[in-house]
């Protein structure tokens, strides 16, 4: 009895394994996970949808873009692989560049180069950063370079931090809740990516025209694309990137450049963020 209702048994599991098999060969490869923050995209649907679509198309593959609220959630999702690649900003990535390698780096403007702008009220009579002394200020994050680190770093060289010089400091966890901030009087400055402050003046000009720029630094290394270092051999990472330097080639890739306003993706060196660097080092001390 048993021997029959073994080999029944072994019967049902040969007729069931090709199913099985074809069903995991339709299914096909996980998707490919890209990271992004709303610090930079601010939750856009259409142009995250952009996005998906062309490297999708690029890789051949599906692509699944996971949004975290901070850098630092970016930074722990590429250390510990739950996210394949990402795009982040200068800051962390000089901060973990030991265990991570660039994919490449956007173009704006012509260059792969963006600057941080101090922003005040349109009204306010404030014309350089000692003029805000005591008043209130919004970052968008702590890993932000645009969003905190120019800031915080010019500060430094006269021997204050941002909680000494400014009577509030806050956190918006998004470039254009910065703007929102100032232009809204939460608070009287703000410290915002002058890529997205320029993007905004042509999305939402109403906004931008509540705000003005007193300061914008020198300029910077722009948000990157990277990967964890250890897996930039993999075929998915290589397609990934082959993928992103590649938009501008592509009809999809071209219109989702052109709502992020950019011109290309292209390869890079760390070089290009020794301004980051050096910024990083005066905030440290050294």
């Amino acid at each position: 009895m048993k021997s029959t209702r073994r080999a029944v048994l072994m019967g049902l599991a040969a007729v069931a394994a090709p199913f099985v098999a074809a069903r995991s060969w339709a299914q096909g490869p996980a998707p490919f996970r890209f990271a992004l923050t709303p610090v930079f995209l601010d939750n856009d649907a259409a142009v995250i949808s952009a996005l998906r679509a062309a490297l999708a198309e690029g890789m051949g593959q599906d692509i699944e873009l996971v949004q975290r609220r901070t850098y630092q959630e970016i930074s722990g999702a590429l250390l510990d692989g739950s996210v394949d690649a990402a795009w982040t900003c200068g800051y962390p990535y000089l901060q973990h560049k030991a265990e991570l390698s660039l994919l490449g780096v956007p173009v704006w403007r012509g260059q792969p180069l963006y600057q941080s702008y101090l922003i005040v009220a349109e009204d306010d009579p404030a014309t350089a950063l000692p003029d805000l002394r005591g008043g209130t200020h919004a970052f968008s994050d702590p890993d932000s370079n645009s969003g905190f680190l120019v800031t915080a770093s010019d500060l430094a060289r006269g021997g204050k931090t941002p909680d000494q010089f400014f009577s509030r400091v806050i956190f918006t966890y998004g470039h254009r809740n910065v703007v929102r901030s100032v232009a809204g009087g939460l608070t009287r400055s703000g410290s915002v990516d002058g890529y997205v402050w320029e993007a905004l003046s042509s999305a939402e000009p109403d906004l931008t025209a509540r705000t003005k720029v007193i300061v914008r630094s020198e300029w910077l290394g722009f948000p990157p694309m990277v990967a964890r270092a250890d897996r930039m051999d993999e075929p998915s990472v290589m397609a990934c990137k082959a993928a992103l330097l590649g938009l501008s080639a592509t009809a999809q890739g071209r219109e989702a450049l052109k709502l992020l306003s950019l011109d290309a993706i292209e390869p890079a060196e760390d070089a290009l963020f020794d301004g980051i660097a050096a910024r990083m080092a005066v905030l440290s001390g050294g």
